[in-house]
């Protein structure tokens, strides 16, 4: 959580605002296993994830998305479409609370090295990810979702 005061004294706790992609590519999807930052083990290191993080300050979601998918990847992304807003105050292994906003990206090519956030990226097919026990927080969930979307074509984004 984030501890704020406002200018009239009180203060809060608010949530924090996260973004992910869903990085697809000849049909499969990319998946880092979380590592460390300045050296220290980030919440759930050793697990597969979706590709992202946090916002900085002054950017917005497009610009944010990309910029992760960079820094954690090395893949410029294109195409994104969004595809969840998860909002859910109870997310599994999540200590502030996160509001993860969740795109649909194309990989568009390689240009770089991941950081040391993450420790290994695989492009996974879609029948044959991690089991949910090795993949981080809820992403599981934003996979199934995923996998029903190309079945269905619903209508997008999803909220909640």
């Amino acid at each position: 959580m984030i501890t704020c005061i406002f200018e009239n004294g009180p203060k809060t706790s608010l949530r924090h605002v996260t973004v992910n992609s869903i990085i697809v590519k000849d049909g499969q999807v990319l998946l880092g296993k979380r590592g460390t930052y300045k050296g220290k083990k980030i919440p759930e290191a050793g697990k597969w994830g979706l590709i992202g993080g946090f916002f900085d300050r002054d950017e917005n979601l497009m610009q944010a998305a990309k910029r992760e998918a960079m820094e954690e990847s090395g893949w410029e992304i294109g195409d994104l479409q969004l595809f969840r807003i998860n909002d859910n105050p109870d997310r599994p292994h999540e200590d502030r609370q996160n509001v993860d906003i969740i795109f649909i990206a194309s990989a568009v090519r390689k240009v770089k090295n991941t950081d040391e956030e993450v420790k290994e990226l695989k492009w996974f097919n879609l029948d044959n990810l991690p089991l949910k026990n090795l993949i981080a927080f809820d992403h599981t969930d934003d996979l199934d979702l995923y996998k029903k979307y190309l079945k269905q074509h619903f209508l997008l984004p999803l909220l909640g």
